[in-house]
């Protein structure tokens, strides 16, 4: 049997020389924590975090017909998009299953990088390639032409406002601008996936380690911490986001995901999964299937993936994801669970832990919202 090599990013040498645990995560070599979890996820929710995010996928979409190209191919309004914004959709099979959940960035007037889950930007290309067929516009896979850092939490504005001379005051949460962090050319988006404010910088891979250098230099008088993936997990789970292969499948559309919203059937022209999308709404809208719930423990025991979600007995659904949350001070875990017990405050709901069925309270989503 032949060991794939994983993939490094530009940052490995950094992560390691900060003592990271490294962990594969979608075929790269990640950084999973440099200490505490929880003091990492503290640092963000209270002060600063700072990411290697350079697994993900970044394909960019050019020519005339880009946009055209990318409102067949997603599900989205993606021609609506101003240049400048960023956009959050999916893209889906013909039977509307979810392939990925992606952030569409509008470079400009014929120019948008599509930025996908690391563990599916083969498919996700994949895909924009076969459905770019007939349309004047080139998909290209910018995955190794990229690094991705990103600067997350209340004290980020600052930090990076204190390396770069753009105008990061009017750039709004969804936007993106080109700009200069520490003489490094990056494109600076105001995005990211722990329900906090923050950035995330795309720059050439060469110019990784001086800006982290330069971040981390920039963040030291305000407490900013290098983070890893086991707090980006436990930060978006708190703020209520789906991760692909947890909440989001290619046996679930965007309705059954309860994000429904992301589909819009009024942009011109077909897209890939139009017709079985507008069942499932319907069916959404008739007889709800099972809805993504937040779920918070009376105990200490922690529910995990897969974990089955009980009442009276019976299986009334099943936990996407569960952990510890710090800012909760209690285990927590969104699930899909039946639509009669999906109201926030049902009573008699618990997850089958071990053979043990253990209460919990279910709750509206997020768990966590900052204080804007």
């Amino acid at each position: 049997m032949s060991s794939t090599e994983l993939r490094r990013t530009a940052l490995d040498a950094v992560h390691r020389a900060l003592g990271a645990t490294m962990t594969d995560f979608a075929g790269w070599d990640m950084p999973l924590r440099y200490g505490s979890e929880r003091d990492e996820h503290n640092a963000v929710r209270t002060r600063a975090g700072l990411f290697d995010l350079s697994h993900m996928g970044e394909i960019t979409v050019t020519g005339p017909q880009a946009a055209a190209l990318l409102d067949y191919a997603l599900v989205g309004n993606i021609g609506a998009v101003k240049p400048g914004r960023a956009r959050y959709t999916m893209i889906c099979r013909e039977d509307g299953g979810i392939l990925d959940d992606l952030i569409v960035y509008r470079l400009g007037e014929t120019e948008y990088m599509v930025v996908a889950n690391a563990s599916n930007a083969q498919v996700v290309l994949d895909a924009l390639t076969e459905r770019a067929a007939g349309f004047d516009a080139e998909v290209r896979d910018d995955r190794d032409a990229c690094a991705l850092l990103a600067v997350q939490g209340p004290e980020s504005p600052g930090i990076l406002a204190s390396l770069t001379d753009a105008d990061l005051e009017n750039l709004k949460y969804y936007a993106g601008l080109p700009g200069t962090v520490a003489g490094v050319p990056a494109l600076i988006a105001r995005t990211g996936y722990t329900g906090e404010d923050g950035f995330e910088l795309f720059v050439k891979p060469e110019h990784a380690v001086e800006l982290w250098q330069a971040l981390t230099k920039a963040g030291e008088g305000a407490g900013l911490v290098p983070c890893g993936l086991s707090c980006r997990d436990t930060l978006r789970l708190e703020a209520g986001m789906p991760l692909y292969g947890h909440e989001l499948s290619t046996s679930l559309t965007p309705f059954d995901a309860g994000l429904g919203r992301v589909v819009k059937f009024d942009k011109e022209g077909d897209f890939v999964g139009r017709a079985a999308l507008a069942e499932a709404a319907e069916r959404a809208a008739q007889n709800p299937p099972r809805v993504l719930v937040g779920l918070v423990a009376r105990g200490r025991r922690v529910p995990r993936a897969g974990y089955a979600v009980v009442a009276g007995g019976e299986v009334i659904g099943e936990v996407t994801s569960g952990a510890p949350s710090p800012t909760l001070g209690k285990p927590i875990a969104m699930a899909y669970v039946d639509a009669a017990y999906a109201e926030p405050g049902t009573e008699g709901v618990g997850v089958d832990i071990r053979g043990t069925h253990e209460p919990y309270d279910v709750v509206a989503l997020p768990f966590y919202k900052r204080q804007k």
